[in-house]
């Protein structure tokens, strides 16, 4: 596929590539994800009718980054992507697909922008703290004294073991697996998301000002607390919705996923 580069309001470069040419979803992903994690979702939406768009979020594969870093620039980035496909107020529909904290960048572009983006899915926005589970400060000052030292090893395993509450073996079959050295290399991105996420509290000022038909998914196989976390949040929005699909924890496989959001956003 072709990589083109999309350019934020700040001048940072973004790469994406699309699959299809039906009407786009830019796919948004979450923690430790390059634009390699969607394909598969890619894929499977362009057989479906649609095409898929997925991009290099900030400080990641093949985009640029720029500081000081900011919620809302990270919006901004989906916002240029969006326009680089032909979204607008007289362009195109684009529509955007938002997988965990990929979920909390899409919000942000569609509180921000108004009516670039035609229609959302989000997958368990990692809000926690709706179920009473806050974002724990010291361990988010934790993996960012990692980071800052340069222990990028480390800090990808204290995240996955202390913020995402992994347990040991599933932590020690990730530094063994072949994507290990890809996840070190993104390690910094890790206090983009948790700024992302601040407290872990529903932004409620955010989900007020998202206008358009959102789907808020889970997967059955997830923990009550993310399962929570996504009720609460499409319940904040002026027109969310949720439905649980079956899956595995935090995932569902992308051939089940894509006809759930192909009829979602066409519907």
């Amino acid at each position: 596929m072709t990589v083109r580069f999309a350019t934020s309001s700040d001048g940072t470069e973004l790469a994406y590539e699309q699959f299809g040419d039906g009407p786009p979803v830019v796919l948004t992903g979450g923690a430790l994800a390059t634009r390699t994690a969607g394909v598969p979702l890619a894929g499977e939406l362009a057989a479906l009718g649609l095409s898929g768009v997925v991009y290099d979020r900030r400080g990641r594969g093949d985009s640029g980054d720029t500081e000081p870093y900011a919620p809302a620039q990270e919006g901004a980035d989906l916002t240029a992507v969006a326009e680089a496909l032909g979204g607008g107020a007289a362009g195109a529909e684009v529509f955007a697909f938002g997988m965990s904290s990929g979920g909390l960048v899409v919000l942000e572009a569609a509180a921000r922008t108004g009516g670039t983006l035609s229609r959302l899915v989000l997958f368990e926005p990692p809000f926690t703290g709706a179920a009473g589970q806050l974002q724990d400060p010291v361990r988010v000052a934790r993996l960012t004294e990692l980071i800052g030292q340069e222990d990028r090893s480390e800090a990808v395993a204290y995240f996955l073991a202390e913020i995402i509450g992994l347990p040991p073996q599933a932590v020690e079959g990730a530094r063994q697996s072949p994507g290990w050295d890809d996840m070190k290399k993104i390690a910094h991105t890790l206090c983009y998301d948790t700024t992302l996420l601040g407290d872990g509290t529903l932004p409620t000022g955010t989900l007020a000002a998202v206008r358009v038909p959102t789907l808020v998914l889970s997967s059955d196989a997830s923990t009550p607390v993310l399962q929570e976390a996504a009720r609460a949040t499409a319940e904040a929005l002026p027109y969310g919705e949720h439905r649980t699909l079956p899956g595995a924890f935090h995932q569902v496989p992308p051939e089940d996923l894509a006809p759930v959001v192909r009829d979602f956003l066409t519907g």
